[in-house]
């Protein structure tokens, strides 16, 4: 006999909010969204079962933008409340979301040793290669000779940030490279991410058509890795020291121990009542 309650299936549309997105139009970030929303409802995940933490920047507004648990955070600090909301609810899908700038200047740290601990969260940048929200300045992953900032009229001068990379090199487990203009397939490895058991790093190509017009041109350089997901390590750093930083897919997999300490109450919330009494 069928239950008279029946759970509704929810499709990609049921996990966004009704808040319009206050993006430029045709910012890769739409896209990104849409990803999120047709990785989840692939996993079938429950709304009060995920939460999307974020720090501050155009793509950090997506909390906003979806129907599941969201925290908007303070800048650079999307990281450190994602961790620790994952160890005290491992219970939870628990994603990250943020900007190049948000992620690997005044976040970098975090992304070090988010990398290293190896907690069962996933964390997506969206890397456009310029401070969108600020209005154009130079980030960490930006040219070293793009000139076109008036903070940096003759470029910066400074070694790009190289976010794979440093992101194998500091033990995660999972990271992978998509393309805001193919939303199916990054929805993929944003749903063979949070699959994965372990951090898994995601960084995603979203183009700023405002102040990094020519970032168009990516739709035609964009193409698959030529590399199988491997958990080979010296193998892919060899191939992301030449890559151009335009290769897509699932370019390291490794399983290994998950950051997960024991849960002993040692306070409860009688103790802090307690405290109050004279």
């Amino acid at each position: 006999m069928k239950s008279p309650i029946e759970e509704k299936t929810l499709t990609f549309k049921d996990y966004k909010s009704n808040y319009k997105p206050v993006w430029c139009p045709g910012c890769g970030d739409f896209s990104v969204l849409a990803s999120i929303t047709k990785a989840l409802a692939e996993l079938k995940i429950k709304r009060e079962n995920c939460a999307l933490i974020s720090g501050i920047g155009c793509s950090s507004r997506i909390p906003a933008y979806t129907s599941v648990y969201g925290f908007h955070g303070i800048h650079g600090r999307a990281l450190a409340c994602a961790t620790g909301l994952k160890i005290a609810r491992p219970d939870l899908t628990v994603m990250a979301s943020g900007g190049d700038g948000d992620g690997f200047s005044i976040g970098g740290n975090h992304f070090l040793h988010a990398c290293r601990r190896n907690v069962d969260l996933t964390y997506i940048v969206m890397d456009n290669q310029v401070y969108g929200m600020t209005k154009g300045q130079a980030s960490p992953t930006t040219q070293p000779d793009w000139a076109k900032s008036k903070l940096t009229p003759h470029g910066t001068g400074l070694t790009a940030f190289k976010p794979l990379s440093i992101a194998i090199s500091a033990g995660a487990s999972f990271v992978a490279r998509g393309f805001a203009g193919d939303p199916n397939g990054t929805a993929k490895l944003i749903a063979d991410g949070i699959n994965h058991k372990g951090f898994s790093f995601i960084q995603i190509l979203s183009p700023c058509v405002t102040f990094r017009p020519e970032q168009k041109q990516w739709k035609k350089i964009v193409r698959k890795g030529e590399i199988e997901a491997s958990d080979q390590w010296a193998e892919v750093a060899a191939f992301l020291a030449c890559d151009d930083g335009f290769s897509t897919g699932v370019l390291y997999k490794d399983e290994r121990s998950v950051f997960q300490p024991d849960l002993i109450e040692t306070y409860s919330i009688k103790d802090i009542e307690n405290s109050f009494i004279v």
